[in-house]
C-alpha cells in the first residue's frame, strides 16, 4: 500500500457487505475504491466459520445477490464450502480483485476535519478517503466468556469460528458450550467420531427440522437455460418470508402452533422425558433465533452424549464445572457462545469530528440513521449496522437495501460538491453528517415499534439485546419496508459540511436534473 494514498472511498471487510458494497461502487463508476480486508481471502464470516457441519440456515437462492444469481446451488441450504465458493465466484466475474488489500486490517480511523476525509492507519500502511463504508460485519468477532481457570486447563481449547482443523476429536473428551445456531450444527457432525460429549446449555433453544435436499441436475440445467425460473423461486422464498413477520412483529401469539410443531419434532428424535424436559425452552418461540436441524435431537439422544442444563462456570484443571454444579473430565472445550454483535471491536477504532470513538458515541447503545449513518461521523456508513439485522429471512436483502442507500449518498456527495480528481485531487470538499436529531427521530420510531415485538416481549435474553436490555440488532419490519426507507437520502436528515474555497452547491433544479 502506497504511503499517503488517497482514495474516493475504503469499504472495510470483504464479506457479502464488502463485496455487495464494491459491486455497487462499480455499477455507479466509481472506481478509485478499496476494499481492506484483514484476512489473506474473501469471504468474512463464511470463511472464518469453517467448523464441521457449518452452513447456512436460509436458502441458497435467497442467500445470493439478487444481481449475482447462482443456477448451481447444490442443495437447498448450502454448506459453508459453497457459500465460501459464491463469493469468490462475485469477486473474479465483477473484477473486484485489483481493488482488495488483503492482510490490512484497520488499525485506526481518523476524521480529519480540516479537510473532510478519513485518515486510516492499516497493517500494511496508511491512506485517507473520503468516504469509509465499514462492512465488518456483526458475526466476525468471536466472544469467549471470562471463565475462572479456563486459562490453565491442560487440554484444547477454541471458537466454532476459529476452527482448529490439526486437532484430532477421535476418541477425546469434548466439552461443547452454548446451544446456538453453531453449537446445532457442530454436535451432530462431531458426536460420532468423540469419546463423549458434554453439551453446556444455558438456555435451550427452539429447533425445527432442516428440509435440506440435494437440488438435482435437471433443476440446475433448468434455472440456466431459463433464468427467470431462479428469480421465481427466490421470490417465493421471499414472499414467505414476508408473510411470517408480523407474528415476529405484532402478533407473537400468534406463534403458539409454531412451538407446538417444534414439541413434536423433539419428541420424534428424544424419548427420554427427562431429557426433553431439558430441552424444553420456557420463552415463546421465535423470541432467539429459530433454529434449523433434523440430526441435533437425534445426537443429543445418543448414549454417548450427556446435555448439562446449565451453563459452564469454573474450570478446575480438565474438569469442567456447571452452574449447577455438575462436572466432567474433558480433553477439549469448544466454545459456541456467539459474537460481539451490540460491541463490535471496529467501533473502537473509529474516531469522529469530535474525538470521540463510535464506541464512545453508543455507550448507551448502538444507534445508526437508517441503519447506516452515525452523528458525529462524517461520511462513514455501516452495512449491516443497528436494527438491520432479520430474525427469519435472509440479511442479503438487507444489504442490498443499504447499498441502494450508498448508492445515493454517493450521488449526494457530487451533485453538492465538486466530484473528486486523480488520487483525491479535487476532492473531499464536501460531506454529509446525520444529524443527531435525525438519528434519535429514526431510532425511537424503531424502539417504539420494537416494544410488541417477540424479540422483547417473549421473555428469553438473547444476543439480539444489550446490556441495557434494548434491542439494537434486528429490523422490527418486513424487509419491503426498510427497502422503501433506504431508497433514497433525505438531505434533511444531515448536515452539510464543506472545506473552505469550496464553490457553492448547484441549484435545486441543477440537483434535481442531476440526481435524476
Amino acid at each position: 500500500m502506497a504511503e499517503h494514498e488517497h482514495v474516493r472511498v475504503a469499504v472495510i471487510g470483504s464479506g457479502f457487505g464488502g463485496l455487495g458494497a464494491a459491486v455497487r461502487l462499480r455499477r455507479e463508476g466509481i472506481t478509485d475504491f478499496v476494499v481492506l480486508e484483514r484476512a489473506d481471502s474473501v469471504g468474512g464470516t463464511w470463511r472464518d466459520n469453517s467448523y464441521p457441519g457449518c452452513a447456512c440456515d436460509v436458502p441458497s437462492h435467497l442467500y445470493s445477490f439478487s444481481f449475482a444469481p447462482n443456477p448451481d446451488w447444490p442443495r437447498t441450504f448450502s454448506g459453508q464450502e459453497h457459500i465460501r465458493a459464491y463469493l469468490e465466484h462475485v469477486t473474479d466475474t465483477f473484477g473486484l480483485r485489483p481493488h482488495i488489500r488483503f492482510d490490512s486490517e484497520v488499525k485506526m480511523m481518523r476524521w480529519d476535519g480540516e479537510n473532510l476525509r478519513w485518515e486510516i492507519e492499516t497493517a500494511r500502511g496508511t491512506l485517507t478517503a473520503d468516504v469509509v463504508v465499514s462492512a465488518t460485519g456483526p458475526l466476525s468477532e468471536p466472544r469467549i466468556p471470562e471463565i475462572p481457570g479456563l486459562a490453565s486447563f491442560p487440554g484444547k481449547v477454541f471458537h466454532s469460528a476459529r476452527w482448529d482443523h490439526d486437532y484430532d476429536l477421535r476418541g477425546k473428551r469434548v466439552a461443547m458450550v452454548g446451544t446456538g445456531a453453531s453449537a446445532i450444527q457442530i454436535v451432530p457432525a462431531i458426536q460420532p467420531r468423540v469419546g463423549r460429549l458434554t453439551l453446556f446449555q444455558r438456555t435451550p433453544a427452539w429447533v425445527m427440522p432442516r428440509v435440506d435436499r440435494a437440488i438435482g441436475g435437471a433443476e440446475r440445467r433448468l434455472h440456466r437455460a431459463l433464468p427467470f425460473t431462479t428469480q421465481v423461486r427466490r421470490g417465493v422464498l421471499w414472499g414467505i418470508r414476508e408473510l411470517q413477520v408480523q407474528a415476529f412483529t405484532k402478533h407473537p401469539d400468534e406463534l403458539g402452533l409454531v412451538e407446538r410443531l417444534a414439541k413434536r419434532n423433539m419428541a420424534r428424535a428424544v424419548k427420554d422425558p427427562a431429557l426433553r424436559a431439558k430441552l424444553t425452552p420456557d420463552y415463546r418461540i421465535g423470541c432467539k433465533r429459530i433454529l434449523l436441524s433434523s440430526a441435533y435431537y437425534p445426537a443429543l439422544a445418543r448414549p454417548n452424549v450427556d446435555v448439562v442444563a446449565s451453563g459452564l462456570s469454573e474450570v478446575r484443571g480438565s474438569t469442567v464445572v456447571a452452574a449447577d454444579g455438575t462436572e466432567a473430565e474433558v480433553d477439549a472445550i469448544i466454545f459456541g457462545t456467539g459474537f460481539h454483535v451490540t460491541d463490535m471491536p471496529i467501533a473502537e477504532r473509529v474516531v469522529g469530528a469530535e474525538g470521540r470513538t463510535l464506541a464512545e458515541s453508543w455507550k448507551d447503545g448502538m444507534r445508526a440513521l437508517r441503519g447506516a449513518s452515525a452523528a458525529g461521523f462524517p461520511n462513514f456508513m455501516t452495512i449491516i449496522g443497528p436494527n438491520t439485522g432479520l430474525g427469519n429471512s435472509s440479511m442479503i436483502l438487507m444489504i442490498e437495501s443499504q447499498l441502494n442507500y450508498l448508492a445515493d449518498y454517493m450521488r449526494q456527495l457530487d451533485v453538492l460538491g465538486v466530484p473528486p480528481g486523480p488520487q483525491g485531487t479535487g476532492g473531499g470538499r464536501t460531506a454529509l453528517d446525520a444529524r443527531p436529531a435525525a438519528v434519535e427521530d429514526w431510532n425511537d420510531r424503531v424502539q417504539e415499534r420494537m416494544k410488541r415485538t417477540v424479540w422483547n416481549t417473549g421473555g428469553c435474553t438473547s444476543w439480539y439485546l444489550d446490556p441495557s436490555g434494548r434491542n439494537t440488532t434486528i429490523w422490527p419490519g418486513t424487509t419491503t419496508e426498510f427497502r422503501r426507507a433506504t431508497r433514497r437520502v433525505d438531505l434533511a436528515e444531515y448536515e452539510l459540511l464543506r472545506r473552505p474555497g469550496t464553490p457553492a452547491a448547484r441549484t435545486a433544479g441543477e440537483k434535481s436534473e442531476a440526481v435524476a
